[in-house]
C-alpha cells in the first residue's frame, strides 16, 4: 500500500496528476483503515482537503472514541473556512484525551484568527493546567505571546521547552530561534545571540539567520552580521531585505566596494526597494561621491515622497551645501504630493532667509515656531529675521524667550540690552 502510494506522489510530482490522483482513488476504494488515514493526509498535503476530510469522517464514524480523528477533521474544516464546524469538532475531545493538547492548540489558533485573543488564551492556559510539562503546549503558549507582541512573557515558555531533557521530538519548532526572537526585541541582544547561535546550529532557518544578522547589526558586531547575512543570500538570493543590511554591515568594516556590489545586485533583483537605495545613497556618501548619494536620495523621493528619512537625509545635504535653492524646491516638490511635517517649516523659513525673500521667511519662521517654540536655534534665526524685517518687538521677544531657556548666552543678553537700551 505505501509503495503503491509513493508511485502515486511520483506520477503528481513528475507532472502526471490525473495519472496519479487515479492511483490513489483506486487506492482509497481497497484501502483499510490504516491505508485510508494515509491517504486522508496526502489529499490534505495536496491541497484536496474536501477529499481529506471525507475519509476523516468516515473514519471518525467508525472509530467516535478517536480524539486525533476529530483533531484532523477540525484542520480540515478550518482550511475550507468552516470555523464553527471545527470548533465543534474540537469540542467532542475532551480531557484525558491523548488529543487534548492539541485540540486546545488548534481551538487557539482559531479562536486568534478570529481576534478573541483572550479566548484564545484561556484555552492555552486550561491546557496547560492538565499537562504542564507538554513541550508542544509550552512552545504553542511561546508563540501566542510572541505573535501578538508580548515578548517578555512569551520567554519563560520558551525556556521551559529548552529544559526538556529530549528535545528530539520538536527539534524542527526549533525554540532556540523563538526565544532569541523576543530577547531581540525586548533589546536583549546578548541573549538573543547566543541563542540565535544556538537555533542556527540546529536548523539554518531562513528567517532566524535574518535575525541573528539583525540583531548583532544592532550591537554592532559587524562580522558576525556579515557572516549570518550572507550565507543567508547564499541560500535565498532573492530574500532581497538583506540586501541593505549586509551593505551596512559591509559599509561599517570600511569594505566599501563589496557594500557597493551588495546593493547593486539588491537593486537589480527588487528597483523598488527603497532601503536599497537609502543605504546606496549612505554609501556613496561615504565614498566621498556626494552627487551619487543626491541622486539616490531623490529616486527614493520618487519613488515615495512620504519617506521622511530620504527626505531629512536630502535636505540636510542641501542644508550643509548651502544649496538653498534645493531646499526651497524639494518642498515645493513634497507640497505638491501633499505632504507635510513641522520640520519642513524649519528648513523652508532658513533657505528663504539665506536667498533674501525675507517676507516669506518670516511666514515660514512663524508656522516653524508652533512647532519647535522653544528650540534655541529656531529662536535665534526667527529673533534676528524679525528684526532685519524692522520688527523690533518680535525680535526682542523671541530673543528674551531664547535667553530664559539659556541663561549663559551672554551675546544674547548683551544683543538684549542694546535693544532696550536704544529703545529708550
Amino acid at each position: 500500500m505505501n509503495h503503491q502510494l509513493q508511485e502515486a506522489i511520483q506520477l503528481i510530482e513528475q507532472g502526471y496528476h490525473e495519472k496519479g490522483l487515479m492511483k490513489i482513488e483506486k487506492l482509497r476504494n481497497i484501502a483499510d483503515d490504516e491505508g485510508k488515514r494515509s491517504i486522508a493526509e496526502l489529499y490534505y498535503e495536496l491541497g484536496l482537503v474536501d477529499r481529506s476530510l471525507e475519509l476523516i469522517e468516515e473514519l471518525m464514524f467508525q472509530y467516535p472514541d478517536h480524539g486525533e480523528l476529530f483533531a484532523f477533521a477540525a484542520e480540515c474544516y478550518s482550511e475550507l473556512g468552516k470555523e464553527d464546524d471545527a470548533i465543534d469538532m474540537l469540542m467532542e475531545i475532551k480531557k484525558g484525551d491523548s488529543a487534548y493538547v492539541q485540540a486546545q492548540l488548534l481551538l487557539a489558533d482559531i479562536y486568534q484568527n478570529q481576534g478573541l485573543e483572550e479566548v484564545a488564551e484561556q484555552k492555552l492556559l486550561e491546557a496547560e493546567k492538565s499537562s504542564p510539562d507538554e513541550p508542544i503546549l509550552l512552545y504553542g503558549l511561546g508563540e501566542f505571546y510572541l505573535s501578538r507582541g508580548d515578548y517578555q512573557q512569551s520567554i519563560p515558555y520558551f525556556k521551559r521547552v529548552i529544559y526538556q531533557d529530549d528535545l528530539k521530538n520538536i527539534e524542527e519548532l526549533n525554540p532556540y530561534l523563538r526565544i532569541a526572537e523576543a530577547y531581540s526585541a525586548t533589546g536583549q541582544f546578548e541573549d538573543a545571540l547566543t541563542n540565535y547561535e544556538k537555533g542556527i546550529e540546529t536548523n539554518e532557518d531562513i528567517n532566524g539567520l535574518f535575525g541573528y544578522g539583525y540583531t548583532a547589526l544592532q550591537i554592532e558586531d559587524y562580522e558576525t552580521a556579515i557572516k549570518q547575512f550572507s550565507r543567508l543570500k547564499e541560500l535565498d538570493p532573492d530574500f532581497t531585505t538583506l540586501y541593505p543590511f549586509l551593505a551596512k554591515a559591509l559599509r561599517n568594516k570600511n569594505r566599501m566596494k563589496e557594500a557597493l556590489e551588495v546593493l547593486q545586485e539588491g537593486i537589480y533583483k527588487d528597483e523598488y526597494n527603497e532601503e536599497l537605495y537609502l543605504e546606496m545613497a549612505k554609501t556613496q556618501f561615504a565614498t566621498g561621491n556626494s552627487e551619487e548619494g543626491k541622486s539616490f536620495l531623490e529616486k527614493v523621493i520618487a519613488i515615495n515622497p512620504s519617506n521622511v528619512t530620504a527626505v531629512k537625509e536630502l535636505l540636510m545635504f542641501f542644508m550643509e551645501m548651502e544649496d538653498f535653492g534645493g531646499v526651497i524646491e524639494l518642498l515645493s516638490f513634497l507640497e505638491d504630493y501633499g505632504e507635510y511635517d513641522p520640520l519642513f517649516e524649519r528648513y523652508k523659513a532658513k533657505a528663504l532667509y539665506e536667498e533674501d525673500d525675507l517676507k516669506n521667511a518670516l511666514k515660514a519662521y512663524e508656522a516653524a515656531l508652533d512647532a519647535f517654540g522653544d528650540d534655541i536655534e529656531v529662536l535665534e534665526e526667527a529673533a534676528y529675521a524679525y528684526l532685519e524685517a524692522g520688527e523690533k518687538e518680535n525680535g526682542i521677544r523671541l530673543l528674551e524667550k531664547l535667553f530664559t531657556l539659556s541663561p549663559d548666552r551672554t551675546d544674547v543678553e548683551e544683543r538684549l540690552r542694546d535693544l532696550t537700551e536704544g529703545a529708550n
